[in-house]
């Protein structure tokens, strides 16, 4: 499908692919910003400029591959910070951004000037709407690129003034999606970064015979049902009538390169969902694992934090920085395997991680 051949064939790329941009007109989501994407392969996706250019549905050929909560997507206007509030809007979506200046359950620090200051669960990005949003279809060869930008302001008076410029690319006949972020502390003083990507795989590719491909130097439970079921942390299961979350914690292999990679597989579809980034760019990976009833899915989270909360990753020094002026520059893509072949190539590309 390159430009000549379509060109004989079609009167617009809408026809095969291309961004969709409008507002959701009622409910909790009036007002929302939201853009669709197809790039002509099967795959399509919606992007939210007005949820930190977080990413909702996400399918290929019919086969949803996102989990969306009982919330559904829901307005920043919604958005409550205390405690474990931020799960009256988390719909979850194939991406939530967690941080900026948290990630992690609540928690509170004091502050020279303003005294207390309140974190609450995962932070405040992905209830930022976005601005100067710009979308763009082009042609560049025989490449048909569509680009979605947008950057979100995390600003306090007295303290942070993070901005995250965040970039989402894809391609006619691609099965990927490519995701680039900047963070840039624009105040005059070092600043805390907590950032982490929230990935959350749902049901069909979520099912009993599922199972999670990673090369791990450790895998570490991180609460009492994750010490339970440390031995199948991979392995899915049918949905539990109130079963408990799962979390673990990952050190991930990489290739000569410093590149990464897992990903859920389902056997019975022959269908599975992959992500790969640097690791210096993320050394940490979290696994979310809910095998509840309703509550059916699976995350795979990089970042540059485990979701311990900023006091506790100050305490034990693994809590990250940026300094006056300085950016954080971060890559990923996700993508989907379709075929044996790709899922074959796939699992010995983890396999020879190092």
């Amino acid at each position: 499908m390159n430009r000549q051949f379509l060109q004989k064939r079609i009167g617009d790329m809408s026809q095969v692919a291309g961004l969709k941009r409008y507002l959701f007109s009622e409910g909790k989501a009036k007002g929302i910003e939201a853009i669709d994407v197809r790039t002509g392969s099967g795959l399509s996706f919606t992007v939210l400029p007005g949820r930190g250019m977080d990413v909702a549905w996400a399918e290929f050929n019919g086969i949803q591959f996102s989990y969306i909560s009982k919330t559904g997507i829901v307005s920043p206007d919604y958005y409550e910070s205390r405690d474990s509030e931020w799960l009256r809007t988390f719909f979850a979506g194939l991406l939530t951004t967690c941080g900026l200046s948290n990630a992690g359950p609540s928690c509170e620090e004091g502050h020279p000037v303003i005294g207390k200051r309140h974190f609450g669960l995962h932070g405040r990005i992905s209830n930022m709407a976005a601005e100067q949003v710009c979308v763009g279809e082009e042609w560049k060869g025989d490449d048909f690129i569509m680009t979605i930008s947008g950057r979100m302001r995390e600003s306090v008076l007295h303290c942070e003034n993070l901005v995250l410029k965040r970039t989402v690319t894809t391609s006619l006949g691609a099965k990927f999606i490519k995701i680039h972020d900047s963070v840039l502390n624009e105040g005059l003083s070092d600043q805390p970064l907590m950032i982490l990507y929230h990935f959350n795989i749902g049901y069909p590719v979520i099912d009993e015979k599922s199972r999670l491909i990673t090369n791990s130097k450790e895998i570490l439970p991180a609460n009492p049902r994750s010490v339970e079921k440390i031995r199948e942390y991979g392995q899915m299961q049918l949905p539990v009538k109130d079963e408990k979350e799962q979390l673990f914690f990952h050190d991930f292999k990489t290739d000569e390169t410093g590149m990464t990679c897992c990903g859920i597989i389902n056997p019975d579809l022959n269908f599975g969902v992959y992500i790969q980034y640097k690791k210096s760019e993320l050394p940490r990976f979290s696994q979310w694992k809910m095998m509840g009833e309703t509550e059916y899915v699976v995350a795979m989270e990089p970042g540059n934090c485990n979701p311990t909360g900023r006091v506790e990753a100050r305490k034990n020094g693994s809590l990250e920085y940026l300094k006056a002026g300085e950016a954080k520059e971060i890559e990923l893509e996700i993508g989907v395997l379709s075929t044996q072949k790709e899922i074959e190539e796939f699992m010995k590309k983890v396999d020879s991680l190092k």
